[in-house]
């Protein structure tokens, strides 16, 4: 018999249970085969009494060891690592704790087109991509809808496997407030509820693009639905974008050349120059769309935001032959921590679109969802959207005065009918991508612009957020700026 003592070592500090350490470790042993099958193990009475540990707890260890088959008992003689293990060449010991591999043991195709950066939230001062300030959110309101829902009701049906397509309820509630705000003409039928836009898009990738399908973007556009048409091996075709929106006369010239299947636009707030694409090309946009049979996908991220006037219709509130899908989420709206989106099209497309949301997720958080639905019931969150959109105003109006008067010979922009960040070019001299970095060490986070820069030139631009900071903190984020160029 081996002497078990100096090759188990236990941590009585850890959080892990002692007779799990050693389990894990006799496991150990007799994977790299150290242990091997037939051996005999010394009985728990002198283990325990080595290793300075109540007998039970080596009695436990054993008990489980023997149940999982990696050690057997045999009567008046002992216990034994299992017979039926397969042979096992002795390896160096490895010293717990052992560590999974950071290397996998398979081969595996890496796209880089995959690899990118993710950002996440911090508590420094930023000037961000345009997200909402969750310091406004119902939260409350939220909270109390959420318990409600989670504690009242039949809980058998509200925490069993609900509807793929999402709560019935907030798809309901979705219908109303979509067709009172958006001028839609829809039912639940023709609401699919997604994680956000993401997710709304893979799944449109999925079930509608093939390889080698054409999927048309604007020259600058949202890096993470690029990246999604790249994964689908869709070929790209780029059109230019001007101060009224994408060119849509040069999607024509597209469409007579290519079999475009599908089209990705924010029409409201275009990423990232946040501008309106005009009613003439919507217009035109559609008619193409109905001649060519391509699909329009229409992220629609921060409609609720608009500060001039009434804001136009979404292009899906005009499609009359069934060529739009429509997205929007909470995520812009309330906090990114709340993943509740939804898709918007004829009742075919939603249905179809539910088979492969099902493979990937069998449904969303039943209880978030009917919580949005309550407080979409309710009005609390069309009370919250109108308060928000005064603030956000408020301090755009403020943002853009500190840039004109602080970076007047720097910076040029115009300011935003909408959304909640300003497209702000800075000027040839200055070198964004080290002023970022600047930024960062004065306690200032903000894009340096290089996602947004074309093939053939830098652009030197990028988006501010200003919708997710105080007047006070946009302040210090104008200084630090100005700081640090």
């Amino acid at each position: 018999m081996l002497p078990l003592n100096t090759l188990i070592h236990v941590n009585k500090d850890s959080k892990v249970p002692i007779y799990q350490q050693i389990i894990e470790r006799f496991i150990s042993l007799i994977q790299v085969g150290t242990l091997k099958k037939g051996q005999k193990i010394m009985s728990s009475r002198k283990l325990s009494e080595l290793l300075g540990l109540h007998r039970k707890t080596i009695t436990i260890a054993y008990e489980e060891l023997i149940l999982q088959g990696w050690l057997e008992t045999k009567q008046s003689s002992g216990t034994f690592v299992a017979n039926n293990l397969p042979e096992i060449v002795s390896e160096k010991l490895i010293e717990m704790p052992i560590s999974l591999p950071k290397k996998a043991g398979f081969n595996f195709e890496q796209k880089p087109v995959l690899r990118r950066e993710v950002v996440k939230a911090f508590d420094k001062l930023h000037l961000d991509d345009g997200f909402p300030d969750p310091r406004l959110a119902p939260l409350l309101d939220l909270a109390r809808a959420y318990r409600g829902n989670l504690i009242h009701g039949n809980s058998y049906v509200k925490l069993g496997y609900g509807d793929t397509k999402g709560s019935y309820w907030l798809r309901q509630e979705l219908a109303t407030y979509l067709n009172e705000s958006r001028g839609l003409k829809i039912t639940a039928e023709n609401v699919l509820i997604v994680r956000g836009t993401m997710m709304g898009m893979y799944l449109l990738t999925t079930a509608f693009v093939k390889i080698g399908d054409f999927v048309v973007l604007g020259e600058m556009t949202w890096a993470s639905a690029k990246i999604n048409f790249q994964h689908a091996g869709a070929k790209i075709l780029n059109i230019p974008t001007d101060e009224n929106g994408i060119v849509v006369d040069a999607l024509e010239e597209l469409c007579e050349k290519y079999p475009i299947r599908l089209i990705y636009v924010t029409s409201h707030h275009d990423y990232p120059t946040t501008v309106t694409l005009k009613a003439d090309r919507r217009i035109k946009l559609l008619k193409l769309a109905e001649k060519y049979r391509f699909i329009i996908f229409e992220d629609d991220y921060d409609y609720d935001f608009h500060y001039q006037s009434k804001p136009l219709l979404p292009l899906a509130s005009a499609d009359e032959v069934g060529v739009v899908l429509y997205s929007g989420s909470f995520t812009k709206s309330i906090s990114p921590a709340f993943r509740v989106g939804y898709l918007v099209a004829p009742e075919e497309v939603i249905e179809h679109l539910s088979y492969h949301r099902r493979i990937i997720d069998r449904q969303g958080d039943t209880m978030l969802e009917n919580a949005i639905a309550e407080l979409l019931h309710e009005g609390v969150i069309q009370k919250y959207l109108r308060k928000s959109l005064r603030e956000y105003r408020e301090r755009r109006d403020f943002f853009c005065e500190l840039l004109q008067q602080k970076l007047r010979n720097e910076v040029s922009f115009q300011i935003p009918e909408g959304g909640m960040s300003v497209w702000t070019k800075f000027d040839k001299s200055i070198d964004l991508v080290k002023t970022a970095e600047n930024a960062l060490k004065n306690g200032l986070y903000f894009s340096n612009g290089v996602q947004h820069s074309l093939s053939d030139r830098n652009l030197n631009a990028t988006r501010l957020g200003f919708a997710s900071s105080k007047i006070e903190e946009l302040e210090k984020c104008v200084e630090i700026l100005k700081k640090s160029i």
